[in-house]
């Protein structure tokens, strides 16, 4: 196979313990500079005629055409506080945005060089993953005065697989801090289990049960430098506030499942037509 683990003991066991790691330096000026520069030319090209408006506090909206095909495409996602009363754009596309996804990993050669590179299968190694496979990917661009909250969630609630698998990755393209909209994460967590799921039904998304109400005070700011990678475990409660700072707070996400003796659950709002690769099998 030829894929080499490197994280360290400590780093597995801090994992293990947390439910996350951070890694500093995991990508290079030039690398992260090459993808903010790729997606600015994305959004060059991108007309604003196909997309809609994406918001974590309302996921029955999960169920138009455009959301469940973004899945196997590079689809456009405006913030909530994007639009004026008159419908129209308050400020430039290019400041409007909240993320794009969900297939950068497989159709843009940058995205892909990074989400295929070895030292993302060297860490998936490290976590004793036997196939694992990039199921989304999503840049990210928390802008500034409107970049909407993430409200706590776990990973696995929206990517499913039986027993669970999920592991996100979150690259800083820039700096996040408690201004602008860092990531938030409760230690640990992930050792409570899975409290409720996302379900894709015939009229749309719904959840299996309640949101769990979480003690702010449990949480810890997840403060990293451009280049840093957070890696975390699919049953981490995490969360990010809104941006209301004048700098943007942009990043590239992965989840990545295992689907070595792991199901892919039939109702997750994820049902490709074509199965995706793995990064690799061993």
């Amino acid at each position: 196979m030829g894929v080499v683990g490197n994280l360290s003991s400590e780093q597995i066991e801090f994992f293990n313990s947390n439910g996350y790691i951070v890694i500093e330096s995991f990508s290079s000026e030039e690398e992260t500079k090459e993808m903010r520069d790729r997606m600015a030319e994305l959004l060059q090209e991108f007309d604003g005629a196909s997309s809609t408006v994406f918001s974590t506090k309302d996921h029955q909206q999960l169920k138009d055409d455009y959301f469940y095909k973004s899945a196997e495409n590079i689809s456009f996602f405006f913030e909530e506080k994007a639009y004026g009363e008159d419908g129209r754009l308050r400020q430039p596309k290019e400041l409007s945005i909240n993320k794009v996804g969900h297939a950068l990993h497989e159709l843009d050669p940058v995205f892909r060089k990074f989400s295929s590179s070895e030292k993302i299968k060297g860490l998936f190694l490290s976590l004793e993953y036997k196939r694992p496979t990039v199921i989304q990917s999503m840049y990210i661009f928390k802008q500034p005065g409107i970049g909407g909250e993430v409200v706590p969630h776990q990973d696995n609630t929206f990517l499913y697989t039986e027993p669970t698998t999920c592991t996100g990755l979150w690259l800083a393209l820039e700096d996040s801090t408690k201004t602008n909209g860092c990531l938030w994460a409760i230690p640990g967590s992930h050792k409570d289990g899975l409290r409720r799921r996302m379900i894709r039904g015939e009229s749309g998304t719904y959840f299996d049960n309640p949101p769990p109400i979480y003690d702010q005070r449990d949480f810890a700011p997840l403060e990293v430098k451009s280049g840093s990678l957070v890696v975390l475990h699919g049953n981490l409660v995490h969360q990010s506030f809104e941006n209301l700072s004048s700098k943007s707070r942009h990043a590239f996400s992965l989840h990545v499942v295992d689907t070595d003796g792991c199901t892919w659950s039939k109702d997750n709002w994820i049902q490709r037509k074509t199965a995706p690769e793995p990064l690799y099998a061993s």
